[in-house]
Formats: C-alpha cells, sequence, structure tokens
C-alpha cells in the first residue's frame, strides 16, 4: 500500500506546471483521479485485509499487491510525460522562463533535493529505517514535500523567485548528519525529531501565509475581532 501513494508527486508536478505558465494546467488523470484511487486501495485493504492482497489475480497469475505498484509506476511515466512535455515547451516569461522570471530548471532543485535526500537517508540507514518504520519515513518527507509545494504555490501567485535554502530541509539533514556520525544517536528517535519539526515547520509556513493575507485583505482568519460595542462595553 505505501506503494500507490503517488499524489504527492502529482501534487509538485501540478505546483510546477503553474509556477511554469501561470494558469492551471489538468489533464485527464490529475491530482484528484490518483487520491480516489488511493482511498478505494485503502478501502480494498480494510475489508480484505492482507489475505487480499496475497491472493493471485486471475488469468495474469499475480498476487494482488504487486497491483498497485504497477498501477503507480504506469501512473508516473505517465503524468512525468505529460508534465515534462509542457514544462520543456518554456514558461510564459521572458526567453521561456518561469512567470517569476526565472529558469525553468530551477524549481527542480527543490524537487530533486527533497528527492535525493530521501533517497541517500534510505539507503544509507543501517537500521533500515524506511522499512521498519515507513508510515513515520514517508509523513516526514510528506511534510516537506508539501512544504516545497506550498511554496511553488505562493511564488506562482506572487511571482517571486524560489530560494534554495530553507528550514524544510533541516529535518532531514538531520537525519543525515546522524548517519554521518555513525547514528550517534538513534535513527528512530531522530526520524521522530524530523517528522515533529517538519510538521511544526509546515503548519507555521501555512500560518504565516494566511496572516500575510488576511493582513493585506484587512480581515481576520485565525480570530474574530471583538465588536465595537462590546470593547466600549468593558
Amino acid at each position: 500500500m505505501m506503494q500507490s501513494n503517488n499524489s504527492p508527486k502529482r501534487a509538485v508536478g501540478f505546483g510546477f506546471v503553474v509556477f511554469f505558465f501561470g494558469f492551471l494546467h489538468l489533464i485527464r488523470i490529475d491530482v484528484t483521479e490518483v487520491q480516489i484511487f488511493i482511498i478505494i486501495m485503502h478501502l480494498l485493504a480494510v475489508i480484505g485485509g492482507p489475505p487480499f492482497w496475497q491472493s493471485l489475480i486471475p488469468i495474469l497469475n499475480i498476487q494482488m499487491k504487486i497491483f498497485p505498484a504497477l498501477c503507480t509506476v504506469a501512473g508516473t511515466i505517465f503524468s512525468c510525460t505529460n508534465y515534462f512535455g509542457v514544462i520543456f515547451t518554456g514558461g510564459v516569461g521572458k526567453n521561456g522562463s518561469t512567470i517569476a522570471g526565472t529558469s525553468v530548471l530551477s524549481p527542480f532543485l527543490h524537487i530533486g533535493l527533497v528527492i535525493a535526500l530521501a533517497v541517500m537517508i534510505y539507503k544509507k540507514s543501517v537500521v533500515q529505517l524506511f522499512e521498519k518504520h515507513p508510515c513515520l519515513y514517508i509523513l516526514t518527507f510528506g511534510f516537506v514535500s508539501a512544504k516545497i509545494t506550498n511554496k511553488l504555490v505562493v511564488a506562482h501567485m506572487t511571482k517571486s523567485e524560489m530560494h534554495l535554502h530553507d528550514t524544510a530541509f533541516i529535518g532531514p539533514a538531520l537525519l543525515l548528519m546522524d548517519q554521518y556520525f555513525n547514528s550517534f544517536i538513534d535513527e528512530y528517535i531522530v526520524l521522530w525529531i524530523a517528522l515533529i519539526f517538519s510538521l511544526f515547520d509546515l503548519l507555521r509556513y501555512c500560518v504565516s501565509v494566511c496572516n500575510q493575507i488576511a493582513a493585506h485583505l484587512h480581515i481576520h482568519v485565525f480570530r474574530i475581532k471583538p465588536s465595537s460595542t462590546h470593547s466600549n462595553h468593558h
């Protein structure tokens, strides 16, 4: 089931394309359709349990658990083909640049760094961090990817450049540093620290963006402004 979660990659690609062209570019099978597919897979897992995924598919003679993995690979190839086809036609900026006037390859640094850190930590882990704690691992890098995706959307809305240095990478960097120093702190504990920090960093960023929008529009988001009569009464 962990292999069927293709939605975050599509969400990043979705924000990537919007950053280039300044408008939504939807394809026939996009984020919503993938999320529906994932929901169906989880429902089947709840109803059928482990025996369902170990059963064989007639004619194909392969286990049912292989089917989500095949769908994930096919969906990834399909979405990447569409996204790269759109991306490499050039953006709406000057000389085919992004909406912020930067290179069309600039967001690849952020997305590539997330993927590179995830793969490096997975490969270098001596305690098989991903195999033993897949949910924590995916959630940690999911929060990191979520912040990068949000920053892509904000960069599109504000027509601003994305900077490579970001607090979102502190969590994965802690794991990488711990592995570099021969895991002098238990990797499982560091993974929890990275998870909590990445979640807090994502929430902090989202709240900050909401507050900035609210201040610009002179509205209240997280609190209700007391009425003038109530203030005068006290």
